[in-house]
């Protein structure tokens, strides 16, 4: 019966080992120059062009340790509708979690509104998801009075996005902000504030898009 038993075990480690490839599909193991494959295949030069312009303001911006899709999450868009990060696909994405509780969240968000309004297009957004589950008129009233005009308002109220994020970013504190290119793949992670709209910021969103540097 030992041999029965360990015939199961491994078929039950085989069959959840299919299940996380379906799941995630294979990536870009980061940190060690792995050869990339599966859905984040493409991911690999963006990769590299973050890693590369990861300096100065921006230096905490990390390469992730295994390059996969980040997950659909929803939430509610500016007209109170909902959405998800699969209806944003096809642009690169400056996803970032913030609440009103949050002092380093709130003290990055004018930078993360100049980055949009510098840079934001057809081919880039700053996606700014509040967190909060209570007060839910506080973040759109604290906007307003921060002067905060180029971002538009996603929200989570119902507290779902916040534990997804964590566990694919691997940090458990806020702000949290995750670069994702036009196909979906997380191709860098910040944890915590940064100055977005810095020299050093510009200059590594036109890396990640491929722009040329000004």
């Amino acid at each position: 019966m030992p041999h029965r038993n360990g015939l199961i075990a491994g078929a039950c480690i085989a069959a959840l080992g299919l299940a996380g490839f379906a799941l995630y599909g294979s990536g870009l193991v980061g940190g060690n120059g792995g050869v990339a494959s599966g859905p984040c295949a493409g991911a690999a030069p963006a990769v590299a062009r973050v890693e590369a312009a990861a300096k100065g303001e921006v230096a905490g911006m990390q390469r992730p340790k295994t390059i996969k899709h980040v997950p659909d999450i929803a939430f509610k868009g500016p007209d109170g509708a909902d959405t998800s990060l699969a209806a944003m696909k096809g642009r690169t994405l400056l996803v970032n979690l913030w609440a009103t509780w949050c002092a380093p969240c709130k003290a990055e968000m004018p930078a993360l509104d100049r980055l949009q309004g510098a840079l934001g297009a057809k081919d880039f957004e700053v996606v700014a998801i509040n967190v909060d589950t209570r007060n839910l008129d506080k973040p759109p009233q604290w906007l307003k009075q921060a002067g905060i005009s180029h971002l538009a308002f996603y929200a989570d109220p119902g507290g779902r996005v916040l534990p997804v994020v964590q566990n694919h970013a691997e940090s458990a504190g806020l702000p949290i902000t995750m670069l994702i290119d036009g196909a979906g793949c997380t191709v860098g992670v910040m944890k915590g504030a940064a100055e977005w709209s810095s020299p050093d910021g510009l200059a590594l969103i036109r890396a990640a898009l491929g722009r040329p540097a000004t």
